[in-house]
């Protein structure tokens, strides 16, 4: 049989819960259990290896295969160079996601022996909003981390968490950004779960994202490019009378089930890191088995069982809405149903 179109795969792989700050709208909690030992890490890097080679060959597809590593802070890891190397010895794409705080030119130059394919800093805006979200002092060390990892020719994204807190300073980032020469500025909306509940009074209105978005997306930086895995803005870019030929297949959007697992540190298997219900461990269940086998996978890519204003709309194979987002809504309403509406979607015919 042909080989098709590469698939994206990624295994996000949050290998530590341990951080060196606190920030107020994050979505884990701090409490901290068994992480993996070093061996477990291997293991399970080659049961992805022989579970990607095995869809290859048995369902004649091709993967372009990515591994996201992060934490809590993920420098907190002692062995966290030996697992880069390792992955990266498969051939697999790899991205660091991390605050930066912990960075200096010997972990850039380090990382750079690796071929890391991008790292990925948290920003919430100027100095006074990012460290009143992260902690004072926090956007001095992240700002230097910056400056270390582009002079080793690093790609850097830099990502906010967009709330009140902080909508009214992107253009201000976009401003930071520039100046510090990075690649890429990515956004994503605040999920209120974990410690981030307690803000769920400043996730932005329906209104205020649209609002927000369209603002993001008139910026034209020279030499910066903006980008967001955030479902409802890439519908943004498609028009009113945009149609799917496979209207129930997903081929696009939220990644919850569709292309990628999250693996937390110690082993539990969740659809997204933000989404925090356990649909197997490591330590005990084949990520094979999980993926064929898992109810809640098989509800997020059926949408016959959405019934709700995303289970009829035009766009549900190619957004779903951001299924951790509309969890955690429901969540603090009482139901916590996955399959929920994303409550700030705005895209016409969707609302």
């Amino acid at each position: 049989m042909p080989i098709s179109q590469a698939h994206d795969f990624f295994i996000q792989w949050h290998l530590t819960e341990r951080c060196n700050l606190r920030c107020s709208h994050c979505y884990q909690t701090g409490a901290t259990s068994g992480e993996l030992f070093h061996h477990e890490i291997l293991s399970v890097i080659d049961e992805v290896d022989e579970m990607l080679t095995a869809w290859s060959e048995g369902y004649g597809m091709e993967f372009s295969p990515s591994f996201n590593v992060t934490g809590g802070e993920p420098f907190l890891r002692s062995d966290l160079y030996e697992i880069l190397a390792a992955i990266a010895g498969k051939g697999y794409r790899i991205f660091l996601l991390t605050n930066g705080t912990m960075i200096d030119r010997e972990k850039a130059d380090r990382l750079s022996d690796l071929g890391i394919n991008g790292i990925q800093i948290s920003i919430e805006g100027p100095e006074k909003v990012h460290d009143a979200i992260r902690g004072k002092g926090s956007f001095s060390r992240t700002k230097a981390a910056v400056g270390h990892l582009l002079e080793k020719g690093h790609t850097i994204t830099l990502n906010a968490t967009l709330s009140e807190l902080n909508a009214d300073s992107f253009l201000d980032i976009v401003q930071i950004a520039s100046f510090l020469g990075v690649q890429r500025l990515g956004f994503s909306r605040l999920v209120p779960s974990g410690r981030g509940r307690q803000l769920v009074d400043k996730a932005l209105s329906r209104d205020a994202v649209r609002s927000l978005y369209e603002k993001i997306f008139s910026v034209r930086p020279n030499g910066l490019e903006i980008v967001t895995g955030d479902p409802i803005a890439s519908q943004m870019s498609l028009s009113p009378e945009f149609s799917n030929p496979m209207p129930d297949i997903p081929s696009g959007g939220c990644a919850a089930g569709v292309s990628g697992l999250t693996l937390l540190s110690d082993g539990t298997i969740v659809p997204c890191r933000r989404m925090p219900i356990p649909i197997g461990n490591v330590r005990t269940d084949s990520l094979r088995e999980v993926w064929a086998t898992s109810e809640v996978l098989e509800m997020l890519r059926d949408r016959s069982r959405y019934g709700n204003k995303c289970g009829s709309c035009s766009r549900w194979s190619t957004c779903r809405g951001c299924r951790a987002i509309a969890y955690a809504w429901s969540q603090a309403e009482g139901s916590g149903n996955i399959l929920a509406d994303d409550p700030q979607c705005f895209i016409e015919g969707c609302t």
